[in-house]
């Protein structure tokens, strides 16, 4: 059933898609009913994005020291929750934020590949601690200077260990980046 543009009352800033059949009483019985002020117009991605930054399914893969520290930030006094990434998920396919805490060897970067590559999209990483964001102390042959050699890297966590409120800040970083993005995956 179309709509006939003379039998129709546009609600809102009048674009197209705010259109309702007259016989709903026009102008004044919106108005009463105060409808055109509930009548917004976004952008599917907009929406899409505002929902994803609040729910973060994360995958740690912790490997050193600093998950003690991942461990502190996921409990209550920190509470991950109200940033909407509370619950870590220990399959790749059902995350969406790989969270790399702690030193990575050459011989863990074809399994962090691996993992990375099994997450779903849209996908973020966090490079968590000294160690993951540049090698840490560790010279030598068998650390990978940084994760972002192996992956590629959203927001960078500095510190050894770093504090707590640091980490929040990085998963708040995070959201701002989600919610800019126009990344729609279906």
């Amino acid at each position: 059933m179309a709509l006939d543009p003379d039998k129709v009352v546009q609600l809102g800033d009048g674009r197209k898609g705010n259109l309702i059949p007259s016989n709903y009483g026009g102008d004044d019985i919106i108005e009463k009913a105060g409808l055109s002020n509930n009548i917004w117009a976004t952008r599917k991605d907009a929406v899409l994005g505002w929902a994803r930054k609040f729910s973060l399914f994360q995958y740690p893969f912790v490997t050193a020291c600093c998950g003690m520290e991942f461990m502190a930030v996921s409990g209550s006094h920190y509470d991950t929750d109200r940033f909407g990434a509370a619950l870590p998920r220990f399959s790749p396919r059902q995350a969406d934020m790989l969270m790399i805490v702690g030193t990575i060897v050459h011989k863990q970067a074809p399994v962090l590949r691996t993992v990375y590559d099994q997450m779903c999209e849209p996908k973020w990483v966090i490079a968590f601690g000294a160690c993951a964001v540049s090698g840490g102390f560790y010279q030598n042959y068998t650390s990978v200077p940084g994760a972002d050699k192996i992956v590629p890297v959203d927001v960078y966590i500095p510190g050894c260990p770093p504090r707590p409120e640091t980490v929040l800040d990085a998963l708040v970083k995070l959201q701002e980046k989600i919610q800019a993005s126009r990344h729609i995956a279906y």
